[in-house]
This record gives C-alpha cells, sequence and structure tokens, in this order.
C-alpha cells in the first residue's frame, strides 16, 4: 500500500507560482510512476502531468506544458509540481496518484492522495 499526502496548495494571484508536494509512504514508491490530476468544480478530473519512476521521462497536458514541472526525489519520497505563471483557469483540486494501471493520462491509478486546493486569483 501506498498513502499519498500533497501539501503545497493555496491562494495565488495570476503570473504567479506554487510548488506542491506529494509525500508518499512505503518502501515501493521509487519503483511507481507517479501522476498529478486537477479536478475543478463542475469538471471531470483531468491529468496535469506524469513522470516515471526515475525521473527521466515526464509528460504534460497541453494546457500546462512549458508552465508547470514534474519532478520526484526518490530519496524523500516525494514528487513535487512546480507552477509558474499561473492562470485563474488553474484553479482546480489537485491530486497526486501513484501505480497507473494503464495509460498514464487516464484517472485510473492504484493510489490518490486526498487533494489540495489551487486557487487563482485574476
Amino acid at each position: 500500500q501506498v498513502q499519498l499526502v500533497e501539501s503545497g496548495g493555496g491562494l495565488v494571484q495570476a503570473g504567479g507560482s506554487l510548488r506542491l508536494s506529494c509525500a508518499a509512504s512505503g518502501r515501493t514508491f521509487s519503483s511507481y510512476p507517479m501522476g498529478w490530476f486537477r479536478q475543478a468544480p463542475g469538471k471531470e478530473r483531468e491529468f496535469v502531468a506524469a513522470i516515471n519512476w526515475s525521473g527521466g521521462v515526464s509528460r504534460y497536458a497541453d494546457s500546462v506544458k512549458g508552465r508547470f514541472t514534474i519532478s520526484r526525489a526518490n530519496a524523500k519520497n516525494t514528487v513535487y509540481l512546480q507552477m509558474n505563471s499561473l492562470k485563474p483557469e488553474d484553479t482546480a483540486v489537485y491530486y497526486c496518484a501513484a501505480a497507473p494501471t494503464s495509460s498514464w493520462y487516464e484517472n485510473e491509478y492504484k493510489f490518490w492522495g486526498q487533494g489540495t486546493q489551487v486557487t487563482v486569483s485574476s
């Protein structure tokens, strides 16, 4: 089992930055690809970014490419999402996920965090 706890969310003005962290428990963290998803009010949860077990490969949604960066520190059992040039449309609850069961881009991961709220004001 892997437990995930997100932190770092908050309120920021448009153009600002935030860094989300996802702390994982469990010895097998370093073997899993990790992902970040988000869900805005009234919308379905959507893919944001994902990273492979070593950190050498990452993928992004087109809407965040060039602004967000996913990274991981396996020694700290932590994955990060650096978010720059934030826009009001980035407002959502952001979820960390581990161990995709199919495509990285789908909502089909074995383990999920509880989410952290990100609000971007205009």
